[in-house]
């Protein structure tokens, strides 16, 4: 365009009483088709009295070519049909409501001669910021669709957005508001009356605030960082139950003196114990360990108290009904506790141990994450944590046990998969060393690390955190939610949004 190399300065501000007479002037020209369109400056000054923030305009060069109005109404008020007329109190502005929680576009414009600067994008980049920072649901507005007189005679409004979307017809408004990430949320009739391009229908559009929180009597702060511990694990010879704890209060409290709200522990971090069991055959060896689990599982609640910290435990084995199996607790600073299951047992583990496989597969509430529990072998069967992400998981926890690089490599590359199929965070924590006195539990080899998605707003690798490998360390690492809220939405790929469910599904069976 022409005019572009002329531009020395473009400003969104917003707007004052004194812009008026540029204001209207610029409504003059960009309604010179005789409609009825045009705010007086009475409307103008009313406008700025109940809420200055909504009203910004567009400045090239000292000069104003755009304007942006809005008002904050109640998503009931909106959510169906409306007409214009309805929803700005006939042009009063008497249905605004500062305790609403939608921010309700009532005007944007661009002077004709300054359109394809994308200035427009500017002034909804400014109404999102508002909407975000005024803890608004949504912002949403009645779009026309001007160029749908054209093919009226052969298809619905319906059909004409769909072709819209698909790229097939170019609509001067609609297809605007879709590439800034509204979406149509319904057409209605009758929303401006005299509007003959458009054969009288509209669209209400809507854009989500994914930071919305909905108010509460409740005290809650709301966390957005979450800061984690990991523990990566020595294997020592430990005597009894207190020498082990005296090790795991010394990491809880190591952890939690760094302000983190979670500590993970690696799975069958307690085998050391077997040692005093290696005149028994192995299967009986791991039956006289789980006799300790339900103690260690108190110990660790009170830890989770007396520390303010969330604690994933590792594993354990844990005999029910005759029946052994591979678990770990959830430990709330709350003093609640959950209980998880390993449910794809090694070969390895039933063949020395007889274990059975667990039937668990859910996501847990923490007072900062809702997050998922998978441990070691489990992590590499993706059905499970696809499982856990549709019921909304933003940190996947996995203790693992590897006593070669190769098994090592099998979860922590399936780990990173997870994090990148499933938006969410992977943090993983395994034991190091050898325990020569401890049948079937020679050596060890791990680096616990936390994994992310990869996209802008992360390492480009996936990787967030990694400990040194083979060494007994804490690894602390903080991760952002809000990112994982922002991928989901705006990722460059969208892995959870762009599932194919019309071809396939997963789902757990019935039990």
């Amino acid at each position: 365009m022409e005019h572009t190399h002329k531009i020395k300065q473009v400003e969104i501000r917003n707007l004052q009483i004194s812009d008026y007479e540029q204001l209207s002037q610029s409504f003059t020209r960009v309604y010179s088709d005789g409609s009825d369109v045009f705010w007086t400056r009475e409307q103008i000054e009313k406008l700025l009295e109940i809420f200055p923030d909504g009203q910004i305009v567009a400045v090239v060069d000292n000069k104003i070519i755009g304007c942006a109005l809005s008002i904050i109404v109640d998503y009931d008020k909106v959510k169906n049909d409306h007409t214009y007329e309805e929803v700005t109190g006939n042009e009063t502005f008497d249905t605004h409501n500062p305790a609403g929680n939608i921010l309700y576009g009532i005007e944007i414009f661009i002077h004709p001669d300054y359109r394809g600067l994308r200035l427009g994008r500017r002034m909804y980049d400014y109404r999102k910021e508002l909407c975000e920072s005024l803890n608004l649901k949504a912002i949403m507005f009645g779009g026309r669709i001007p160029n749908y007189h054209k093919y009226a005679d052969t298809m619905r409004p319906k059909e004409y957005i769909q072709q819209i979307k698909k790229k097939k017809i170019f609509d001067p408004v609609l297809t605007f508001q879709l590439s800034n990430d509204f979406h149509v949320r319904k057409v209605m009739t009758d929303y401006l009356p005299n509007d003959e391009e458009s054969k009288h229908y509209a669209t209400l559009l809507q854009w989500d605030n994914i930071y919305y929180t909905a108010p509460t009597k409740e005290f809650k702060i709301n966390k957005t960082t979450v800061r984690l511990g990991l523990v990566q694990w020595q294997m020592r010879p430990y005597q009894n139950i207190d020498d082990v704890f005296e090790q795991v209060e010394f990491f809880v409290d190591a952890v939690s003196d760094y302000k983190s709200d979670f500590v993970l522990f690696p799975e069958y971090f307690n085998a050391p114990l077997m040692a005093r069991f290696n005149n028994m055959n192995e299967s009986e060896a791991i039956r006289e360990l789980a006799k300790y689990t339900k103690e260690m599982r108190d110990r660790f609640i009170n830890l989770a108290i007396s520390y303010n910290i969330n604690i994933i435990t590792g594993s354990m084995p844990f005999n029910r009904d005759g029946n052994l199996y591979n678990v770990g607790f959830l430990c709330r600073r709350d003093g609640s506790y959950e209980m998880y299951e390993k449910v794809h047992i090694t070969p390895d583990e039933i063949k020395s141990w007889g274990l059975s496989g667990g039937k668990m597969v859910k996501t847990f509430d923490t007072d900062c994450a809702k997050i998922g529990i998978l441990i070691c072998y489990d992590v590499e069967f993706p059905e499970l944590s696809r499982i856990m992400a549709d019921q909304g998981m933003q940190i996947l926890f996995v203790p693992f046990l590897t006593d070669t690089q190769n098994g090592y490599s099998r979860v922590r590359v399936c780990a990173q998969a997870r994090a990148i199929e499933n938006e969410c965070f992977v943090a993983i924590a395994g034991c190091v060393g050898n325990l020569p006195r401890v049948h079937n539990m020679d050596i060890q080899y791990a680096q616990s690390g936390v994994f992310t998605p990869c996209d802008f707003a992360f390492p480009t690798d996936g990787r967030r955190a990694e400990a040194t490998p083979n060494t007994e360390m804490i690894l602390i690492s903080d991760v952002d939610l809000d990112l994982l809220n922002e991928l989901h939405t705006y990722g460059s790929v969208r892995n959870l949004k762009d599932r194919r469910n019309d071809l396939y599904e997963l789902k757990l069976k019935k039990k």
